[in-house]
């Protein structure tokens, strides 16, 4: 993490005051989150996989529209946080980035511009959300082999097809490997 972000993170810590620098450091938290987002990767990852060796590609948009978001809940309530994936450029309008992680995913194509390697951006800090002090950890998705067939620049017209009935809006396309897809996002309540 950068000493920017860091010193960032110590502040806002010294100001939730002594209890939440007692029992809540950023890097516990961040390491937390690192764990939730591994699983929900890999859940995902396994249930695209099944779906993509059942009927191909078209299969898989159907686990993002209707898993994915399963996934996310059954995370974000085992351990009282807010789970989800968002990007710049959406497939799922309910994947809406807010200001705080715009601003997160446009600093990873930043970094990603600088030469910085997309599998190993992430960004996190304690922050004022809704009046109430949080946690908050972002991880870059980039997009792998795998993720072309439904999200790359050369779509079959079954998945277009397919595409087009689910996500009529849709703007999740157009990537190559190694792009920033998106990002997995989380949100920690901070208790004082």
């Amino acid at each position: 993490m950068r000493p920017s972000v860091t010193m960032l993170a110590l502040a806002l810590v010294l100001a939730a005051g002594p209890s939440a620098m007692a029992t809540d450091s950023a890097e516990e938290r961040a390491a937390a989150s690192r764990q939730v987002v591994k699983a929900f990767a890999g859940s995902l990852k396994g249930e695209l996989q099944q779906a993509i060796e059942a009927g191909g590609p078209p299969n898989a948009i159907e686990v993002c529209k209707r898993v994915a978001p399963e996934i996310a809940k059954t995370q974000g309530e085992q351990h009282g946080w807010e789970v989800g994936r968002t990007s710049l450029k959406l497939r799922n309008p309910d994947n809406l980035p807010d200001a705080w992680e715009r601003e997160v995913l446009m600093g990873f194509e930043a970094r990603k511009a600088e030469g910085e390697d997309p599998k190993t951006l992430e960004h996190y800090a304690f922050v004022e959300q809704d009046g109430q002090p949080v946690f908050r950890y972002m991880k870059a998705i980039p997009t792998a082999d795998v993720c072309l067939a439904c999200h790359g620049t050369e779509l079959s017209p079954e998945v277009t097809a397919a595409l087009a009935e689910r996500y009529p809006q849709d703007q999740a396309t157009g990537f190559k490997k190694g792009d920033i897809r998106g990002a997995f996002t989380i949100t920690q309540p901070v208790t004082q």
